[in-house]
């Protein structure tokens, strides 16, 4: 049981390539078609290359190792690659569209602690996005410097975009103001999904509120996630941001800026905006909700595994 836990996800695309018995690769060579199933040289540093079988392999056993151990956090990285599909691609387009996305796809920032300096963020006045992110990290005892390095998407740029948005994380949880616990991870699931629409946030949000005890899981779909659905839904996307050039502004004018509002009441969380704001917010965002929310659900719907 030990053994089975330790594994990685190199060791599941290893277990799939000696599965491959010599008369389906004898049958390939044949019909011409060896060269295009098997891997291709590595397009980037880190990347591994994966045929259709090693990514559909490594998609099932990420996913049951994933489910037995939440907290492997290679595990769900690695499903997260090879169920993107489609959705890096759009998410790509949707930042060529922006300024703003277009510098990001350009200059590649990476967001670290040796990329980012935290002494000087928590100089910047109370209120600024830098001074929130800092006291945010503080608050609930985490670093940037913990996600998982891309390996299983062929493509560099898009590889990037989804490097972009784990290393967004936890930006999104500071600007919507949600801490470190297992109901808070799974509202940002759901805010993800509406958001951005990759396949994994759904995942994510579809199976984790069975770690939840019945109180926290009516409590997640009764408060938490029509907040996702419709905020999420309606916010400007998320992966459009240039954070690091955001540090010095006004928190709550972000929030104004992007289409976003607070979620409901979380245990140790700092004030909310006041309910008069709130409700603007909501009522400026139902205008867009459904045209947004409903492309997601279709893009996700067709994704290619």
């Amino acid at each position: 049981m030990l053994a089975f836990r330790n594994l990685r996800a190199t060791d599941i695309t290893r277990v799939a390539s000696t599965r491959l018995c010599s008369s389906v690769q004898r049958r390939l060579a044949r019909d011409g078609l060896l060269t295009r199933f098997n891997s291709t040289v590595p397009a980037y540093e880190g990347h591994i290359p994966l045929n259709w079988f090693e990514n559909a392999f490594l998609t099932v056993g990420s996913a049951v190792m994933s489910l037995a151990d939440p907290r492997r956090g290679d595990m769900i990285a690695a499903l997260g690659e090879t169920t993107a599909g489609p959705s890096l691609p759009r998410l790509r387009d949707i930042m060529l569209e922006s300024a703003e996305g277009r510098r990001i796809l350009k200059q590649r920032p990476r967001v670290n602690s040796s990329t980012i300096d935290m002494n000087k963020l928590a100089q910047y006045p109370e209120g600024t996005f830098g001074r929130a992110y800092v006291t945010w990290l503080e608050r609930c005892g985490v670093t940037p410097d913990t996600r998982e390095p891309v390996h299983y998407i062929d493509d560099p740029e898009l590889a990037y975009v989804m490097q972009r948005y784990r290393e967004c994380h936890d930006f999104y949880h500071c600007i919507c103001n949600l801490p470190v616990n297992v109901e808070s991870e799974l509202a940002l699931k759901f805010f993800e999904f509406a958001n951005l629409g990759l396949p994994m946030a759904a995942i994510s949000a579809a199976f984790g509120p069975l770690r939840l005890d019945s109180e926290k899981r009516n409590r997640l779909y009764s408060e938490y996630v029509p907040w996702a659905f419709r905020c999420g839904g309606s916010a400007r996307s998320l992966i459009t941001v240039y954070w690091e050039e955001r540090w010095d502004q006004n928190v709550d004018e972000m929030k104004k800026e992007f289409g976003i509002w607070d979620p409901p009441e979380a245990r140790g969380r700092q004030p909310r905006k006041s309910f008069e704001l709130r409700l603007t917010a909501v009522s400026a965002a139902d205008a867009t909700f459904e045209a947004r929310f409903g492309q997601t659900i279709l893009s996700a719907m067709t994704a290619e595994y």
